[in-house]
């Protein structure tokens, strides 16, 4: 519909060029406000067409936002945000993102030159002079720090806030800024990559039902005490991977924390460390506390590989979480070159490098 009405309105334009005067004027104004009209009360959901600006999106927080043209300097607030606009290929509109970035091996990986860029601060700590100061086309923010969104569209900046806490939501998150961005048609390329992964994985582990899943306990960076519930975006890469959450009864909305007492209760068949964790595999193994968990005495503890990214957090490439853990608790059904080959695939298509797959954690570790 929109392509048919450009190619009339195109044609018009060119038969009234020849009239002149009022009549081209009239043909232009009318093809503008065509192409306004066509570009209003836009979701976040993005289409593979080309954004037509003026454009109104809905952020993930419920606010309608007006984006005037199309950005051409950006500032992301968001380790997550930022990973998501390189993947975008929006590397070289950035002009400031969040703090820590030299900690993020994905930037130093992928795009190096974002490292440098100005920090605009955390979500405990947000420089809202110091982002106003870059007087960036768009912000994208965390939901977290929407308290500073009217200070900032009160000096004129366009803001929109990014909310990627489930599966449902990431994907939100992608078309959103792929419309907001003109990538809308990347946009959808990452999100079929998610697909095309998904697909073989449920596949291959589609034999196992709940009853038979092995119970995973995925514990948080800073302490082995400190658990992923149900309404974390972490349990769905356990789901994904055909696992049970040992935490399933846990209400919290954020990492919960527990007493050695209620581990032992659990008593899971794996105990998964965070990809950022601050403590070790080995720590969790010799464990005095531990030795009666049945993970310990297997040996089955790992770690979420990190030297590249955090895949158990909800990046775009988390689905690469889900295929590493389905390698580790059914690797009779679902053998580690599949996740190694998706790997190499994903980061050479939407980062530009290929990964070492055969060091997947950083030096630290």
């Amino acid at each position: 519909m929109k392509r048919t009405l450009a190619m009339i309105l195109s044609a018009t334009m060119i038969l009234l060029a020849g009239c002149g005067g009022a009549g081209n004027q009239t043909a232009t104004s009318s093809a503008t406000t065509a192409a306004e009209t066509s570009s209003e009360n836009v979701s976040g959901e993005a289409s593979a067409a080309i954004v037509t600006y003026p454009i109104t999106v809905t952020d993930q927080i419920g606010r309608e936002v007006v984006i005037d043209r199309e950005p051409e300097t950006l500032v992301s607030g968001y380790y997550i945000s930022t990973s998501l606009l390189i993947a975008l290929g929006l590397e070289d509109k950035l002009v400031g993102i969040e703090a820590k970035a030299k900690s993020r091996s994905i930037y130093r990986l992928s795009a190096p030159e974002v490292i440098d860029l100005p920090s605009v601060g955390t979500a405990k700590e947000f420089d809202l002079e110091g982002c106003a100061a870059l007087e960036p086309d768009l912000i994208v923010l965390p939901a977290k720090l929407k308290d500073v969104i009217p200070s900032l569209e009160e000096l004129g900046l366009t803001v929109i806030a990014v909310n990627p806490e489930d599966k449902a939501l990431l994907e939100e998150a992608v078309n959103l800024l792929g419309t907001a961005t003109n990538t809308a048609e990347r946009a959808e390329e990452l999100l079929a990559f998610h697909d095309k992964q998904l697909t073989p994985l449920t596949e291959a582990l589609s034999g196992i039902d709940a009853a038979s899943a092995p119970t995973v306990y995925l514990a948080s960076n800073s302490s082995l005490l400190a658990v992923a519930g149900p309404a974390m975006y972490q349990n769905s890469l356990i789901g994904q991977a055909a696992g049970a959450n040992a935490a399933a009864e846990i209400t919290d909305d954020y990492w919960a924390d527990i007493s050695y007492e209620q581990l032992l209760a659990w008593d899971p068949d794996y105990i998964i460390l965070a990809a950022d964790a601050e403590y070790t595999v080995d720590s969790v193994l010799q464990d005095e506390n531990l030795k009666g968990l049945k993970a310990v005495a297997n040996g089955n503890v790992y770690q979420f590989p990190n030297a590249i990214e955090s895949w158990d957090s909800p990046v775009p490439s988390s689905i690469l979480g889900s295929m590493w853990l389905a390698s580790v608790i059914h690797p009779d059904k679902y053998p580690a070159d599949s996740w190694k080959q998706a790997t190499a695939e994903y980061y050479e298509t939407f980062y530009g490098f290929t990964p070492d797959l055969e060091n997947l954690y950083s030096a630290a570790e």
